[in-house]
């Protein structure tokens, strides 16, 4: 028995000096919506995406569209799913408990947990898309959620996304970023609180190309994490110096949030991306050359565990809009990691994560040891 223990905690000791820590806390995933082509949306099955982000080692997925059967299509598979109420239901699900209820009968409690799914955001930048209908956003959060806990469902969170461009008016200096009002203290601050009150985390679609085109003196090095003589920005306030215009961005949000005085929330960044074609021939910017640029950088700088200058851990989760590119036409923008057959559109492989080489050595050595155990209790 003595031996078996000493292989027992060698085993032990083994495990934790081969086990790498992990490089960074952020998880990223990716936003995936039907296309609007009934004939695209038929070759593109369920089953067929779901397949392909498992492939991709993607541990997370965003669905802007929340059909059932997507919903479905991931179950078992360990990818964490993000779904979404649709901005018109938000008055409907505000207004009745019995309806927000069948929502989360619909597309929660035949799936979960057998389909892994982390969060709610209901609604999609209601502020700027339905300003009518952001009066009813909380009531409809707190409708949810309370419908998840009549179900006894308690490890989805609640939450509502909110577009940066649209409720951060300034984004430097980031220590002076505040929330645009009205808008902050009607409908922003009660929603942080419930937040706070729910554990939940605050959504922002956050876009570094869109403030990039916005302001005339922001570099796009700076906007693309290059490194280079003029690619920083100084907040003066703070004395930080900042290299890309993603954290800076982050960092706005974080202030803003400070303010009303809920800095510590979890934020997550549920879209971002840069264009690989813009909407006409004005958009010189959006090019496959500078969006397979970005998406390298921000994925190396993620990874890295940096995080930003206000929080050293970084965002909780990040989504890059979007899994596949949309119709090829002209006046629209086109994000997609992938052309419509599912092939990628860039030099370099998105992956978002999924065992490596250290997690696979150490399954070998746990299952070699776990056999020397065996014998020895044979023995």
């Amino acid at each position: 028995m003595n031996s078996v223990a000493f292989y027992l905690l060698l085993l032990l000791l083994l495990i934790s000096v081969a086990t790498p820590p992990p490089t960074s806390a952020t998880t990223i995933g990716v936003t995936y919506s039907t296309p609007p082509s009934i004939s695209t949306s038929a070759a593109l099955s369920p089953d067929r995406i779901a397949a392909k982000v498992v492939s991709m080692k993607i541990p997370a997925v965003r669905l802007l569209d929340s059909h059932p059967s997507m919903i479905r299509a991931f179950a078992y598979t360990n990818v964490s799913l993000f779904l979404s109420v649709p901005n018109p239901l938000v008055p409907l699900l505000a207004s009745n408990r019995s309806l927000a209820m069948r929502w989360c009968y619909r597309h929660v409690l035949p799936f979960y947990p057998r389909t892994k799914i982390s969060i709610i955001s209901v609604g999609n930048d209601v502020v700027s898309y339905s300003p009518d209908v952001s009066p009813f956003l909380l009531r409809a959060m707190q409708n949810v959620h309370l419908s998840l806990a009549d179900l006894r469902i308690y490890k989805i969170s609640v939450s509502t996304t909110f577009s940066f461009f649209n409720v951060v008016p300034t984004a430097f200096p980031p220590s002076s970023a505040q929330f645009q009002e009205p808008t902050g203290e009607v409908i922003i601050r009660p929603i942080l609180q419930f937040l706070e009150r729910t554990n939940s985390s605050f959504l922002i679609n956050l876009f570094p190309y869109n403030v990039y085109r916005s302001i005339f003196s922001i570099p796009i090095g700076f906007a693309l994490f290059e490194e280079g003589p003029f690619n920083f920005r100084d907040d003066l306030t703070t004395g930080v110096r900042y290299r890309n215009l993603f954290d800076m961005m982050v960092d706005a949000v974080i202030s803003s949030m400070a303010v009303m005085g809920h800095e510590n929330l979890p934020v997550i960044v549920a879209e971002t991306g840069w264009p690989s074609s813009g909407i006409d021939a004005g958009e010189v910017d959006a090019t496959l050359l500078y969006s397979e640029m970005f998406l390298k950088a921000l994925l190396g700088h993620l990874r890295s565990g940096v995080g930003t200058p206000l929080r050293k851990e970084g965002v909780a989760e990040v989504y890059v809009f979007e899994l596949v590119e949309k119709e090829a036409k002209q006046g629209i923008r086109n994000w997609g990691l992938l052309h419509h057959n599912l092939t990628s559109k860039y030099g370099f492989e998105f992956s978002g994560g999924g065992g490596g080489k250290g997690s696979r050595f150490v399954e070998v050595l746990v299952g070699f040891f776990v056999e020397v155990v065996m014998l020895c209790l044979l023995m």
